[in-house]
């Protein structure tokens, strides 16, 4: 079993890749065509690299809690500059023993083909973007591989990593209760000892948020929405997965992801790549930074030593506020003194009356929420937070 990261001492990498084979319609995050960049990839890799070296300097010594390789779509980054990435933060923060490495990774035919490599390179974790199992669906999320390719990754998958956890998208439109049962089903008979599945977000500046804007078609009501979260979390359970986090769920404790559970828990993760977040210990105070967006501005950044462009150091409210809003959406929960410092307490509103009516519930110090969609977790957090 992977040692237990300290959220106190040790420090997580995330690391940004924002190369995609195609930008997704529902996708906000801070990602670019993968075409003709090859130039462009190493000079990234090695800024990469190069800004890890001086958030070390900065962090001190540390121990490496896991490392996470988010996007984008780093299943398209060469196996060896993944292979460079590790052995680095291996030395700057040598690890207590095993640790999680995480890769997200699309499906396709190809980037099968580099799981073994992947593996090769020390990632012992893929997070499949899977999205869904039905070519239609497929095909309205404009993802760039059938239901077939990604079964036939997610078999590659399996040989080549111990641990797979797989992404779907639900409450799409004209989504039916039991074709989504039906490919949850299938999912979780593909051998997958996590599953993390997304109710679909509309973002105004994406292409769906245009298309839902100008009438093109609708999502789900709530009342859909709502119906299809249910059967979710009744395949989910019954399939013996517990719901750790309000959009994650694990096959046992030991499958739960080590890294998300350092940063639900407060812990220090250094923020490497364009546009990535971190969040670190600096001069006793919690520090909150944000890599420049563009490619080119976070590769000069780097190369001059300003990688960054926010750096916040948060005060001691805020920092307790942070880690109480991202507490709260997994079932440890939070201590009661977390909340005493923020002022409230069982005996008074609003944390009282949120106990009573059952939205949260108190044990052995800590105070942890039902398990509910995430419309509810955010009006309990609005309720207790403002």
């Amino acid at each position: 079993m992977d040692p237990v990261p300290d959220p106190g001492t040790d420090v997580a990498l995330y690391v940004h890749w924002p190369y995609c084979a195609r930008i997704c319609p529902y996708c906000d995050f801070n990602v670019v065509r993968d075409r003709g960049r090859a130039v462009e990839q190493a000079a990234l890799v090695q800024a990469i690299l190069a800004d890890m070296e001086a958030q070390a300097a900065l962090t001190g010594p540390r121990r490496l809690a896991s490392i996470f390789f988010g996007g984008g779509t780093p299943s398209l980054m060469a196996p060896e500059a993944v292979a460079a990435v590790i052995a680095r933060a291996r030395i700057l923060f040598p690890p207590r023993g095993d640790i999680e490495i995480t890769l997200e990774a699309n499906p396709t035919d190809a980037e099968a083909a580099r799981f073994t490599a992947l593996s090769d390179a020390g990632v012992n974790r893929l997070s499949m973007g899977v999205q869904a199992l039905d070519d239609a669906a497929l095909d309205f999320l404009g993802r760039n591989h059938s239901a077939d390719e990604a079964r036939r990754a997610v078999a590659v998958a399996a040989r080549a990593f111990p641990r797979l956890s797989i992404d779907l998208i639900y409450a799409r439109p004209d989504q039916t209760i039991d074709g989504w049962r039906a490919e949850l089903t299938e999912a979780l008979a593909m051998g997958f000892e996590h599953v993390s599945p997304y109710q679909l977000t509309i973002e105004p500046t994406t292409a769906f948020g245009r298309a839902v804007a100008r009438d093109a078609w609708s999502p789900p009501d709530e009342d859909r929405a709502a119906a299809l979260y249910e059967t979710t979390r009744t395949v989910l359970e019954t399939a013996g997965f517990d719901a750790y986090e309000v959009s994650n769920h694990a096959l046992g404790v030991a499958a739960r992801s080590s890294h998300n559970l350092h940063v639900w828990r407060g812990g220090d993760y250094l923020g490497l790549g364009p546009g990535a977040h971190g969040r670190l210990t600096l001069d006793g105070a919690r520090t909150a930074t944000v890599a420049h967006k563009g490619i080119g501005a976070y590769v000069a950044g780097v190369a001059a030593g300003a990688p960054w462009s926010e750096r916040e150091t948060q005060s001691p409210r805020d920092a307790v506020e942070e880690k109480v809003l991202l507490g709260l959406r997994t079932v440890e929960g939070v201590a009661l003194a977390d909340l005493a410092a923020l002022g409230r307490t069982e005996a008074a509103e609003p944390l009282a009356g949120l106990i009573a009516d059952g939205f949260l519930s108190v044990e052995a110090g800590r105070v942890s929420t039902a398990s509910a969609g995430r419309p509810v977790l955010d009006g309990v957090l609005r309720a207790l937070l403002t």
